[in-house]
């Protein structure tokens, strides 16, 4: 079984000299590691199909802000269940949940396809996230066991990478399969069904697989840090007298609530204020993708020398200005600061993970599930910055600016270890 404690991990006396992974870990940390590529792929291309909605189905950005709430709706829903489901059958079995969820929501696209209805592909969208929620509650506490706790921020980090990855895939197949008018009739739902066919049946060879791979004996609970006086007192604490762990709840939420509301309109923005095309538009989108997996590599590569917790408060001043600049609707150089917002954002989510799970003992795996739940910021947002579009798509982005000055606090101070509440 894969809850097997092993022999105790050997003390680091720095954190920069752990490695990333242990040898008898590779193909475990290989296959958890695509698993965050092939949630990338699904949340990106929600963004896409909020374009397309609008066109074909004739809803608003305010009403097209309901797909995120259908997809990050289901964290708040899921995070909870999957974590006891984790907690109870093990890592291998939580992973293959939420694999058959993903399949699922995605074949559901065909009947919602044919009835033409907003409703029933947002219960697609649900059943789907459902499992993308099940997957990220799992991987994440997954990933971060896979060696030593010391570099846990650079393992969940370099997982990320390919998430980001996974998020230049995603409006890219949907920028050519749903945009463009190549596939199906243009202003058809034919191409989303066919699409969301090849991705269900992806998703169940790649679940079949992970159902024939031995995992290795995994600690049931992460090894704290010996240099953290706090470790010494973890088991003694209740999972909410950990202040790190709230504020990184928190954070996580204003964190994807930024993420949501600036993915969600990126191809409006391109649109009506640059003038490119829908499909231009969301090759752009791509782009920006590129940019933010760029930033994950350039992040885990720079955790070596700066601590992540300074790192994330540097990128969220960055992205102040960033949301100033793209605000003011200059044309290239407002587009350019929207393509840079991702390079930015690129390690906040990891970095807010990692941050919030260090030397939580036996909570971890509860706390995961909770920090997974702050993804609901990214249902709620959209909405609002998509009444704010309705009027004008740039003025919107005045918005994240409050999400990325609380992610500053929680880089800058609130990330830390300490006495209780």
């Amino acid at each position: 079984m894969e809850n097997t404690l092993p022999p105790a991990a050997k003390e680091v006396p720095a954190r920069h000299a752990a490695k990333l992974t242990e040898r008898n870990y590779l193909l475990v940390f290989g296959f958890v590691t695509l698993l965050f590529l092939l949630w990338g792929v699904a949340i990106t291309m929600g963004d896409v199909l909020n374009k397309h909605f609008q066109a074909v189905l004739g809803i608003s950005k305010a009403q097209s802000g309901l797909v995120q709430f259908s997809i990050f709706g289901a964290y708040a829903v899921m995070g909870i269940p999957a974590g006891l489901f984790m907690k109870r059958f093990g890592y291998k079995s939580g992973v293959l949940l939420g694999l058959a969820l993903y399949a699922v929501g995605a074949f559901l696209f065909v009947p919602a396809a044919e009835a033409e209805s907003f409703g029933f592909f947002r219960i697609a969208l649900f059943v789907l996230a459902c499992g993308l929620a099940t997957l990220e509650t799992v991987s994440h506490p997954f990933i971060a066991v896979l060696g030593e706790q010391a570099s846990s921020d650079r393992r969940i980090n370099f997982a990320q990478s390919f998430n980001g990855l996974g998020t230049i895939i995603g409006p890219t197949l949907g920028s050519y399969f749903i945009l463009s008018g190549n596939i199906g009739t243009t202003g058809s739902l034919t191409s989303v069904k066919l699409l969301y066919i090849g991705i269900g049946i992806t998703i169940t060879l790649v679940a079949v697989a992970f159902s024939l791979l031995r995992v290795p004996a995994l600690p049931t609970e992460h090894v704290p840090s010996s240099s953290d006086p706090a470790a010494t007192t973890a088991p003694k604490k209740s999972l909410f007298q950990h202040r790190h762990f709230v504020w990184a709840f928190v954070a996580q939420f204003f964190n994807t609530a930024a993420q949501g509301g600036t993915w969600a309109f990126f191809i409006n923005y391109g649109h009506e204020k640059m003038g490119l095309s829908d499909e231009m538009a969301g090759y752009y989108f791509a782009v920006s993708m590129v940019m933010m997996t760029v930033g994950r590599f350039v992040g885990t590569f720079l955790m070596k020398f700066i601590a992540p917790n300074k790192l994330l408060a540097v990128f969220a001043l960055c992205n102040v200005l960033m949301c100033l600049l793209i605000a003011q609707s200059w044309g290239w150089p407002s587009f350019v600061a929207l393509l840079m917002l991702n390079f930015f954002f690129s390690i906040m989510f990891p970095t807010i993970f990692s941050l919030g799970l260090k030397n939580l003992g036996p909570h971890t795996q509860r706390a995961s599930s909770f920090i997974v739940m702050g993804v609901v910021g990214a249902a709620l947002f959209p909405f609002v910055m998509g009444k704010v579009a309705d009027y004008d798509v740039a003025t919107a982005y005045y918005l994240p600016i409050i999400c990325y000055l609380v992610i500053f606090l929680f880089g800058a101070k609130l990330y830390k270890t300490g006495p209780r509440f």
